[in-house]
């Protein structure tokens, strides 16, 4: 087992009994702080991933703390090789602690980082390639419920849905793990381990036909948001989508989370269905590779969540469909299930 360090240059390991203070703080900085923030709180309530957090030594004068692994899988699987950050947006210059900690995280190698705030990302490319080093960017938007609406008769209307095809709401078990990994579009970042660690331990549910195949999902992620969302081809116009993101929604908010989802800046289509349920914008949130300057041009860099080029061309920036709402179509293209009244909203990806 790869060795837990207790501090690096700028930074110190965090004890679980200082989390719940850590927490609080983090609170003062929602909605900019919520993916970090829920990473915490679900770590400590259902510990579906051994994360390891470190503050600045100066902490909280100086304002900077990282989770490592950022992911559950990377090209060599090594602890430090992957992290999350969040520093307040008002305080950013603070960053430069980062760029300076060369005991946690080795820069002459390449560096993953998970979704993290579009600001904090763009500070650290400013520093990040006074170096020579360059960055991978993939782009998507955090839509979230920090206040949730109240519909009247709602709770009831999802627990008493009826499919008109008699399909089942029910929830998910370890052995559908391996398809639904399979089918996730960053399963080179995410495990299928804690695919299934997720769905003994948090709401993960599916839609199962009659003939008992699994025909939609979704779960929620070790970091709070409802993610991987998707529907078989076969099963699409059916609403599901819909379905799955109301209930996966009053199930995250009645187990104490905040609701939130990672969504395609051009995928109008999942915007104006998690607008439906009460969603708002909150910003704008980068995943990225960070590869040194010595590998600038190396066109792998490590792996991304980039699909092959299909013969319409390369698609580029593509977020991985964390929550949005997608389901798999002809020819590797996706579309969004938002049911027969929706049609008019749907898109394509890619």
């Amino acid at each position: 087992m790869e060795e837990v360090l207790p501090e690096g240059k700028n930074f110190r390991l965090v004890n679980e009994s200082e989390l719940p203070e850590i927490i609080d703080f983090l609170g003062n900085y929602l909605p900019d702080s919520i993916k970090f923030h829920q990473t915490l709180k679900t770590f400590l309530k259902d510990r579906v991933w051994e994360f390891y957090f470190y503050v600045t030594k100066t902490w909280p004068e100086q304002a900077v703390i990282l989770h490592f692994p950022g992911m559950t899988k990377t090209p060599n699987n090594k602890l430090y090789e992957s992290f999350s950050v969040f520093c307040p947006c008002d305080q950013l210059d603070n960053m430069y602690l980062l760029l300076e900690e060369d005991v946690l995280i080795d820069w002459t190698q390449p560096i993953f980082l998970n979704f993290t705030h579009s600001q904090i990302v763009k500070k650290l490319e400013e520093m990040y390639s006074e170096r020579g080093g360059t960055m991978e960017k993939l782009y998507g938007d955090i839509y979230g419920l920090m206040e949730p609406i109240e519909e009247e008769g709602a709770e009831e209307a999802i627990e008493d849905t009826v499919f008109t095809d008699d399909a089942v709401l029910s929830q998910l078990n370890p052995a559908h793990a391996q398809t639904i990994h399979d089918l996730y579009p960053a399963n080179n970042m995410e495990c299928v381990e804690v695919f299934e660690r997720l769905i003994e331990k948090l709401p993960c549910y599916g839609v199962f036909s009659t003939s008992g195949d699994l025909a939609a999902w979704m779960v929620q992620s070790y970091y709070g948001a409802m993610f991987s969302m998707q529907t078989r081809p076969e099963y699409r116009r059916k609403g599901y989508g819909l379905i799955l993101a109301k209930y996966l929604t009053k199930l995250v908010i009645e187990r104490g989370y905040i609701p939130f989802v990672v969504i395609r800046p051009e995928n109008d289509a999942s915007k104006g269905l998690y607008t439906k349920l009460g969603f708002k914008k909150y910003f704008q949130t980068v995943r990225a590779i960070l590869k040194p300057k010595e590998m600038a041009n190396d066109a792998q860099g490590g792996g991304t969540e980039q699909e092959e080029a299909t013969e319409e061309g390369p698609q580029e920036n593509r977020i991985d469909n964390e929550v949005n709402g997608v389901t798999g179509g002809e020819n590797g293209k996706t579309e969004v299930d938002v049911g027969d009244e929706e049609k008019e909203q749907n898109c394509r990806e890619g």
